[in-house]
């Protein structure tokens, strides 16, 4: 079952990303790695920037989060993640299905370039890779990362974004 994610479900929320970022572990910069890769004064801080975070229950329990994200004219999805013992089962498109329907702009996605599972998943769901210079662009206004994180990402973007933007 999907839903609204809900003050109770915090602790189990941020063991579900660092679970599932666990895959980062060694792929990504290491400068970029932190243990937990995303402490909670972190996730508070991307909940109070307006990330709205929803959830996938199985049996009781958590076991996919993904969040979203309006911010000026697209909608963002961040935060997407598995639980490692639930993954393969097709709980991120789910949620991932459940967002787009929910975004009434354009949906952008940020992962780590080097990330070749998470942009697969992506591209496996209508997403396209924009350009690196246009990921730059991208990054900078929709996204408040490090430099060194915009060096090391991709942007990809829906059909509704790239129609608005053939150019790119």
């Amino acid at each position: 079952m999907i839903r609204r994610y809900e003050d109770r479900d915090f602790d189990q929320i941020f063991a579900i990303i660092n679970d599932g970022a666990g895959a980062y572990k060694g792929v990504i910069p290491r400068d970029r790695w932190t243990e937990p890769y995303m402490p909670t004064d972190e996730l508070r801080h991307q909940m109070d920037e307006g990330v709205e975070f929803w959830v996938y229950e199985l049996d009781g329990a958590l076991a996919g989060v993904m969040g979203i994200q309006p911010v000026e004219d697209v909608t963002l999805i961040r935060h997407a993640y598995v639980r490692t013992a639930d993954q393969r089962r097709g709980i991120g498109a789910l949620l991932l299905d459940h967002l787009c329907k929910l975004a009434t702009a354009p949906v952008l996605i940020g992962t780590w370039a080097d990330a070749t599972w998470a942009i697969r998943f992506y591209e496996k769901h209508g997403f396209r890779v924009v350009s690196r210079e246009m990921k730059e662009i991208l990054l900078r206004r929709y996204w408040s990362i490090p430099e060194r994180q915009v060096e090391t990402s991709v942007v990809l973007a829906d059909a509704k974004w790239w129609e608005q933007n053939r150019s790119a």
